[in-house]
C-alpha cells in the first residue's frame, strides 16, 4: 500500500510538472512606485499641486480623466489593457486587497533583499554597498541544471551588485553606468550612449531607457532563462518632488514593458513560455500630508506595495478585488515555483503566492 501511495504521488508530481508551461521568467521593478497610481492613475491632489507639478495643464491633458478607470489606463495602458485582461494585479487597498513589505524599514535595499531572498532580514537595514549575506533566488536558479549562466540582471541603481552579491552568486549584474562587456555593433553603440548620456540623477543611477535597451539587447542576443530589470527613476523623481516627471517616467516604463512583451510573443524561444512579474521595493507617503516624496519606517503607507503577473501558468483574474493579504517576501519562492523549483536557502523563506500559478 505504501509503494502504491508513493507511485501515485510521483505520477501526480510528474503530471503537475508536465502541465507547467513557464520556461522563462522576467522580473521587473519600478522603484518606489505607489499603489495609488497603479490602481488610481494620476493623484488629483498632486497633479494640481503648485509645489509638485510645474506644468499642470500639460500633465492634465496627458493623464487626467473623469474616472479612476480612465486615469489609470492613461497612465499605465499596458497594465490595464493587457495585464488586467490576461494576468493578475494585487494590492488595490480600496478593495481590501493588501500587499505589504514584511521588513520593517520600507526603503530600497531591505525591500530588494526581501523580494529576492524571501527573508525580511532585520540585519539588512541600510542602503550601503555591503555584500548581502542572504542567498537570493536568482543565485539559486543559476545553480540549477539548464540555468547555469542563464540568469542575469540589468539595473539602473548601482547598489544591485551588492544586493544580489554578484561576487558569490555568479549572476551577471550590470548596473548604473557599468560598461557592457560584450562585443557587437549594438552593444558598442549602447556603451557609447552610456558614456555620453547626461547623468541627471548622479553617477549612481543610469537612465531607465538605457537600462531597458541594454537588457533587451542581451535578451535578444543571449536568450537568458531568467532576466531581472530594475528601473529607478520613479523613486528619484518622487524624492525630488517632481510629480510630473514621476508620472512621465512610470508611463515610459509601462510602454517599455509593452514593447518587451510584444517582442516576447514573436520570439519562438519565449512565446507562450514566459512569465513576467512586476512589483516595487516599497511604497510612499500620503499625498494629503505631502509625504509622497518620502518613505521609510516613519512614513505611514510606505510599507504598502503591489504586484502584477502574467504568463502561461497564470489564470486571467485581472484586478483582484477580494479581501486578502500578501507580502513581498513571497515573491522569491513564486519566481522559483514558476520554473518548477522549490526555493530553499539557509534561512526559512516565505511560501509562494499559489494563486499566481493557478491556471
Amino acid at each position: 500500500m505504501k509503494q502504491v501511495l508513493i507511485s501515485l504521488l510521483l505520477i501526480i508530481a510528474l503530471h503537475t510538472t508536465a502541465q507547467q508551461k513557464t520556461e522563462n521568467v522576467i522580473v521587473i521593478t519600478l522603484d518606489g512606485f505607489r499603489w495609488q497610481e497603479v490602481f488610481g492613475g494620476a493623484d488629483s491632489i498632486l497633479i494640481n499641486h503648485d509645489k509638485f507639478t510645474e506644468d499642470k495643464k500639460g500633465l492634465q491633458e496627458k493623464f487626467w480623466a473623469a474616472t479612476t478607470d480612465e486615469r489609470r489606463k492613461k497612465l499605465l495602458p499596458f497594465f490595464w489593457n493587457t495585464i488586467a485582461q490576461q494576468g493578475q494585479l494585487y494590492g488595490n487597498r480600496w478593495h481590501n486587497n493588501f500587499v505589504n513589505n514584511a521588513n520593517p524599514y520600507w526603503f530600497s535595499y531591505p525591500g530588494y533583499n526581501e523580494i529576492f531572498t524571501g527573508i525580511p532580514d532585520t540585519a539588512v537595514n541600510s542602503n550601503d554597498k555591503r555584500w548581502n549575506k542572504n542567498e537570493n533566488v536568482l543565485e539559486f536558479i543559476n545553480k540549477q541544471k539548464g540555468f547555469e549562466n542563464k540568469v542575469v540582471a540589468f539595473t539602473s541603481w548601482d547598489v544591485f551588485p551588492w544586493i544580489l552579491h554578484e561576487e558569490r552568486s555568479k549572476v551577471y549584474v550590470n548596473s548604473a553606468f557599468e560598461r557592457i562587456g560584450f562585443q557587437s555593433p549594438t552593444f558598442n553603440l549602447l556603451n557609447e550612449m552610456q558614456m555620453t548620456a547626461p547623468r541627471f540623477l548622479g553617477d549612481g543611477v543610469r537612465p531607465d531607457l538605457l537600462t531597458f535597451y541594454i537588457a533587451k539587447e542581451y535578451l535578444k542576443t543571449y536568450k537568458p532563462r531568467v532576466l531581472y530589470i530594475g528601473f529607478d527613476e520613479t523613486d528619484d523623481f518622487a524624492h525630488g518632488g517632481k510629480y510630473d516627471m514621476y508620472l512621465h517616467s512610470a508611463y515610459m516604463v509601462d510602454q517599455l514593458i509593452a514593447d518587451l512583451w510584444g517582442w516576447l510573443q514573436i520570439d519562438p524561444h519565449y512565446k507562450n513560455k514566459t512569465t513576467i512579474l512586476i512589483t516595487t521595493d516599497h511604497g510612499r507617503g500620503d499625498a494629503k500630508k505631502e509625504q509622497w516624496t518620502s518613505h521609510g519606517a516613519k512614513i505611514p503607507d510606505a510599507g504598502q506595495i503591489w504586484m502584477a503577473v502574467m504568463g502561461p501558468d497564470t489564470e486571467a483574474k485581472g484586478e483582484l478585488k477580494t479581501k486578502g493579504q500578501l507580502y513581498q517576501k513571497q515573491i522569491a519562492s513564486t519566481i522559483a515555483s514558476f520554473l518548477g523549483f522549490t526555493f530553499k536557502s539557509a534561512k526559512t523563506v516565505a511560501e509562494p503566492v499559489s494563486d499566481m500559478l493557478s491556471k
